[in-house]
């Protein structure tokens, strides 16, 4: 027998996937006749209750005299309004993630000097362990980002030495210090994929400890470190809409179940990691992105209502885009009047659109957001309103800030570890149970052949 190559691997390969497709189905009825929650989903498309939490209230709809009612989003950070707590830190002209950060964390609201210590221990924890960036960002590059922050944060825990205690004040201390610095593991990972993969220039730069989460990224992402006031308060109210959002989302749960295993909190988080970087999670935005792109490309008059109409019509059609029939931000899983994020954020991405001189493109983005409610219903059996998503806006922001596209999911990483480090802690504190779902078996037994008979 002659060398095994890759070319005979490959096609060994291919042989046994056919093995898998052949051998591998389990009958779509049986999930109705046991009564199966397909993707832990009510027949209604309610989640199932697996847990209990006091970090965040998602509201879309109420029980009005035993009728399940649709009303206007609503979403609580540890009981506030997330409009409140927004208009808190906007009208005192203050940033707000890290204030955000510690309500997620501790429950309560800090007070003026508690937030000043705060930041100052963020501030302190905006570091990496010497040669990390070398040794491990840098001789890894990766095109995908999101791969690359989970394997640094993974590399970590060979830096810590109390990696594997799960006392609280070591699992708050690690979750501090991934806090503080995952935007500079982000902005490493995406600079050295940059680099080495698009062969452009290589800058670094280091994060400057009396700034805010937002104009620390902002600073590394650019190579002149310059940013306008206006661009890191958008990016600042980004990062607070994308903070936290339930337990129930794909990236918390994951938090909930390997936490529940006793795993250590690099493995946790990088889990979850692994989870949002899934396009029907955390790779949403860059969908409204491309469809965006591809409207304009097609549409002439971005102020002409029937033409964009026309075309939104084809996509719901799937005769355009991507083919599946979505309008891209439009629809949630638990708003569907509204979102409140998407209200907040469109609010500021229009005065960012306003001051870029961006004003008919923002045109293009109200017409679509009025238009696809309309298309869709027509088109479409919908049993609960449309509207938009908080990834309808995100996008149009980011492309004004100047966020590669291989960076968004990875700020949406940055912005949620709040809610992950939270959920984890609370996980830790409250229970002492290992998340084990059911499944049952529907196989039917068969003998044993011996090799020299099958």
């Amino acid at each position: 027998m002659g060398e095994y190559t890759a070319n005979a691997a490959a096609r060994e390969i291919h042989k046994l996937s056919k093995l898998c497709m052949e051998h591998i189905h389990i009958e779509p009825e049986l999930y109705e006749h046991y009564h199966v929650k397909r993707g832990l989903r009510e027949p209604s498309g309610k989640g199932v209750l697996t847990g209990l939490t006091e970090i965040s209230t998602v509201i879309g709809s109420e029980d009005r005299d035993g009728v399940v009612t649709p009303v206007e989003g609503r979403l609580y950070y540890r009981g506030i309004d997330i409009n409140d707590l927004v208009t808190g830190f906007t009208d005192s002209h203050r940033f707000g993630f890290e204030e955000t950060v510690y309500l997620l964390l501790f429950g309560v609201l800090p007070t003026e000097n508690e937030l000043e210590h705060f930041n100052k221990l963020l501030g302190f924890n905006r570091k990496l362990p010497a040669d990390f960036v070398e040794d491990v960002i840098l001789k890894s590059p990766n095109k995908d980002v999101m791969n690359a922050m989970a394997q640094s944060i993974l590399a970590l825990n060979a830096y810590d030495r109390n990696a594997d205690n799960l006392d609280i004040t070591n699992v708050l201390r690690q979750s501090i210090s991934l806090i503080a610095s995952i935007p500079m593991i982000a902005s490493y990972s995406y600079l050295a994929y940059r680099h080495y993969i698009q062969r452009r220039g290589l800058y670094l730069h280091n994060p400057k400890p009396g700034l805010s989460t937002a104009e620390n990224i902002l600073r590394m992402l650019r190579q002149d470190k310059r940013f306008e006031p206006l661009e890191a308060a958008v990016l600042d109210i980004a990062l607070v809409l994308h903070a936290e959002h339930g337990g129930g989302n794909n990236s918390t749960f994951t938090t909930h179940v390997v936490t529940s295993s006793g795993t250590d909190t690099y493995s946790s988080v990088a889990a979850s990691l692994c989870s949002l970087k899934g396009p029907k999670h955390g790779g949403a935005n860059i969908k409204v992105i491309k469809m965006f792109d591809e409207i304009k490309a097609n549409v002439s008059d971005w102020y002409d209502d029937d033409e964009i109409e026309a075309y939104l019509t084809k996509i719901v059609n799937r005769k355009a885009f991507d083919k599946t029939g979505l309008i891209y931000g439009m629809g949630h899983a638990v708003y569907s009047l509204s979102d409140p994020r998407a209200e907040i954020l469109k609010k500021y991405t229009l005065q960012l659109a306003e001051k870029k001189g961006r004003d008919t493109e923002a045109h293009l983005y109200k017409t679509v957001e009025r238009l696809a409610p309309k298309v869709i219903a027509e088109h479409r059996k919908i049993y609960k309103g449309v509207s938009p998503n908080i990834d309808f806006y995100s996008g149009f922001a980011y492309s004004m800030l100047n966020i590669p596209e291989e960076f968004i999911t990875p700020l949406f990483a940055i912005a949620r570890i709040a809610g992950w480090s939270a959920h984890r802690i609370e996980e830790l504190i409250c229970t002492d149970k290992i998340i084990r779902p059911a499944y049952m078996s529907v196989a039917e037994n068969v003998k044993y052949v011996p090799i020299n008979e099958r």
